[in-house]
């Protein structure tokens, strides 16, 4: 990696973590759990969210972690979906920023000289890279992550004794795909389906 390519991905990878956590911490907070605002994680500034292994994590391997917002299920109406609908804001808002940053290529690299447009274009390239593939990587249904809460949204009650039992072994699971290269082949078919998705909006080109 040269210079130039850490100088671009470093603010990159910041902002994909911080508005991922925000957007845990946002949704939490209107569905009534004051957690994230007593813990300062209302906010877009990366210094609230990193954890700093988790951003060397990220930095050399794509594959990392932030500081978890903490969360109160008791004060949602509805613990399980409440629960559900936190870990989901997470990916969408990766998924979102992603396509607002392709939104970007058609309008601002035109607007600079070729030297400048050149790199800007190179650095919005990567953030919907990062932000698609944050988003992809934390809808696997491995705890813990996000995909994890969303699932224990939809498993029947009568399994979710198991389903729990199984939450403890998440981590482990997580860290042998991670060492072992699998992870990148379940996160491929995520991956693939929110490209399509994302290039099945609107755009300007």
């Amino acid at each position: 990696m040269n210079i130039q390519s850490l100088i671009l991905l470093v603010p990159a990878l910041l902002y994909a973590i911080s508005v991922h956590e925000f957007a845990h911490g946002f949704i939490a907070y209107k569905l009534g759990d004051p957690t994230p605002r007593y813990q300062g994680r209302l906010t877009l500034d990366p210094r609230a969210h990193i954890d700093p292994m988790g951003a060397l994590m990220l930095l050399l391997f794509r594959f990392g972690w932030a500081k978890p917002v903490q969360v109160n299920p008791l004060y949602f109406k509805n613990q399980k979906q409440g629960m559900a609908l936190v870990a989901l804001a997470g990916p969408l808002a990766n998924f979102i920023s992603a396509y607002g940053f392709l939104l970007m290529i058609s309008i601002l690299p035109p607007l600079f000289p070729p030297n400048v447009s050149v790199v800007l274009y190179q650095f919005l390239i990567l953030n919907v890279q990062l932000n698609l593939g944050l988003a992809a990587f934390n809808f696997l249904p491995i705890p813990p992550l996000d995909g994890s809460k969303i699932v224990a949204w939809l498993v029947p009650s009568k399994y979710q004794f198991s389903w729990r039992r199984l939450e403890m072994y998440g981590p482990l699971i997580l860290l042998i795909l991670l060492i072992t290269g699998m992870v990148g082949r379940l996160i491929g078919p995520i991956l693939s389906v929110l490209q399509r998705l994302l290039f099945s909006l609107p755009n300007f080109r």
